[in-house]
C-alpha cells in the first residue's frame, strides 16, 4: 500500500503522515488550542474523576497527584493530535503501576479512565462549537483518532497495572515463604519478630497450629499442589514451603473439626507419606513441631502413601521414632517370615496387617482379603510358629505389631519372584 496515500484519518495522525488532508489540519489546529489550556482542563478533569469514583479519596490518590495524571495524560493524546509526537504509552504504565501500588482497585481505575475520556471529548466538542465551519466530518474523524490514542494508553495503564501487582505478590510470597522457613528451622524470634510472621502468614499469634510435612514425588516437585487453596475452601488457613524432599505446611487449626478436615484433605490430595504433629500453640515452637511431623511422615506405609496423625497412631510414631533400632526390631521378630519366598512373605504380612486394622477379627480381616476366615487363621498360626510369638499373649502382639510396622515404613525392593502357593500349607 503507498503510505502517502492509504490508512485512515486516525492512522496518519498517529504515524505523522507529511501530507495532511483539510479535515487532519482542522484537527491538529483544535488539538493545539487545547492544548494550551491543558493545565486548566486537568483541574476539571480531576475534579470529574472525584466526583464519580468513591475510590479515589484524597488519603489515596493526592489531589496534586490526580491532577498531575490528568495533565500527562491530556497532554500526551492532544500533542498526538497535533501531529507533534506519537502517543507516549510508557506515561500510562506508569500511572498504572501508581495506582497498583496505592490498592486502588482495577475497577476503579477503569472507572476513573472512562470519566477523564468522557470529559476530554467534551472538551473536544466544546471548542469545536466555537468554529461554525468546523464540519461533522471532522468531529467523526476527531473521535476516531481520539478513541485509537485512547486504546492505547489504556492498554498500557492496564498492563502498568498488572505488572506491579505480579511483583507485589511474587515480593510477598518470598517474604512468606523465608518466615515460613525460619519458623520451621525453630530459629529464635522475639515477640516483634513473633507477630510480624503471624501477620505475613495470615494467622494468629497464638494457635493451637500444625505442622505438616509431605513426602515430594520426585526432587522440587509438590506433594499437595495448591495446599493453601484447598484448606481456605474449608476455612482453614496455612502457609507451605517447599524443599527438595519434603513439602512443609504451617497450619492454623481453629477449631477441633479443623484438624479432621485437614486430615481429610491430606488423605484426598496426596499419594505420599504424610505425617502431621501434635498441635502446639506458640509459633516459636513450629521446629519442635516438625520433628514430629517428620516422624509420624516416616511412620506411615511406605508404599501406600498413608496419612499419618501424630497423636493418633502411637504404634507408627514410636516405631519410626528410632529407625535404626526398629530394624533391628524387626529383622529379630519378622526375620524368619521375611526367609520365606517373596510372595509368602508378601502373603503373611498383607494378613498380619489386615487381622490388625481389623481388631484382631479373623472374620473382618477374610472380608478384607476376600478368603475364608479359617484361611486367616491358619496364615496366623504359621505367623507364630515361624516368629515364636503368641497372637494371644499382649507381649506378643505388641512385639508383632512394632515390628511389622517398622517392615511396612521402610520402603522395599521389588520382589523376586517367588510362590505363594505354599504360604497357607
Amino acid at each position: 500500500m503507498n503510505r502517502r496515500s492509504g490508512g485512515t484519518v486516525e492512522e496518519r495522525l498517529l504515524i505523522g503522515e507529511p501530507e495532511k488532508t483539510l479535515v487532519e489540519k482542522e484537527i491538529n489546529a483544535l488539538a493545539t488550542v487545547l492544548l494550551e489550556r491543558v493545565g486548566q482542563l486537568a483541574k476539571e478533569m480531576a475534579a470529574r474523576i472525584r466526583a464519580g469514583s468513591r475510590d479515589y479519596h484524597y488519603d489515596v490518590v493526592p489531589a496534586e497527584e490526580l491532577e498531575a495524571a490528568c495533565r500527562t495524560h491530556l497532554g500526551n493524546a492532544l500533542r498526538a493530535l497535533t501531529g507533534q509526537v506519537p502517543v507516549d504509552t510508557e506515561a500510562a504504565a506508569r500511572i498504572g503501576r501508581r495506582r497498583a501500588l496505592q490498592n486502588v482497585p482495577l475497577p476503579a481505575v477503569m472507572t476513573a479512565y472512562r470519566i477523564g475520556v468522557k470529559y476530554f471529548w467534551e472538551a473536544v466538542l466544546a471548542e469545536a462549537t466555537t468554529n461554525p465551519e468546523v464540519g461533522s466530518d471532522m468531529l467523526v474523524a476527531a473521535a476516531s483518532a481520539m478513541w485509537v490514542l485512547q486504546d492505547g494508553i489504556t492498554e498500557a495503564m492496564v498492563s502498568g497495572y498488572h505488572d506491579a501487582v505480579a511483583e507485589r505478590l511474587v515480593a510477598h510470597e518470598h517474604e512468606r515463604s523465608a518466615l515460613v522457613e525460619a519458623l520451621l528451622e525453630g530459629r529464635s524470634m522475639d515477640a516483634d519478630a513473633a507477630w510480624s510472621a503471624a501477620e505475613v502468614l495470615g494467622v494468629p499469634r497464638k494457635g493451637p497450629f500444625a505442622v505438616v510435612a509431605a513426602e515430594v514425588p520426585h526432587i522440587g516437585r509438590q506433594a499437595l499442589p495448591e495446599a493453601a487453596a484447598l484448606l481456605s475452601r474449608r476455612g482453614i488457613r496455612s502457609a507451605w514451603r517447599l524443599r527438595p524432599d519434603m513439602q512443609l505446611g504451617i497450619v492454623y487449626l481453629r477449631t477441633p473439626r479443623d484438624l479432621n478436615d485437614l486430615a481429610e484433605v491430606l488423605r484426598q490430595h496426596t499419594k505420599q507419606r504424610v505425617g502431621v504433629s501434635p498441635s502446639y500453640d506458640d509459633l516459636c515452637r513450629t521446629g519442635e513441631a516438625l520433628r514430629f511431623a517428620k516422624v509420624a511422615m516416616r511412620g506411615g506405609d511406605a508404599e501406600s502413601g498413608a496419612v499419618t496423625v501424630f497423636d493418633d497412631s502411637p504404634v507408627a510414631v514410636a516405631s519410626a521414632g528410632a529407625p535404626d533400632v526398629m530394624a533391628r526390631v524387626a529383622t529379630t521378630v519378622l526375620g524368619p517370615i521375611e526367609a520365606l519366598p517373596a510372595g509368602d512373605c508378601e502373603l503373611l504380612l498383607d494378613t498380619l496387617d489386615a487381622w490388625f486394622d481389623c481388631g484382631g477379627s479373623a472374620e473382618e480381616a477374610a472380608k478384607r482379603l476376600y478368603v475364608h476366615p479359617n484361611t486367616v487363621r491358619l496364615r496366623l498360626r504359621r505367623i507364630a510358629e515361624r516368629t515364636g510369638r503368641s497372637l494371644t499373649d499382649p507381649r506378643g502382639i505388641t512385639e508383632l505389631s512394632l515390628a511389622l510396622r517398622a517392615v511396612r515404613q521402610t520402603p522395599k525392593p521389588p520382589f523376586s519372584t517367588g510362590s505363594a502357593d505354599t504360604a497357607d500349607n
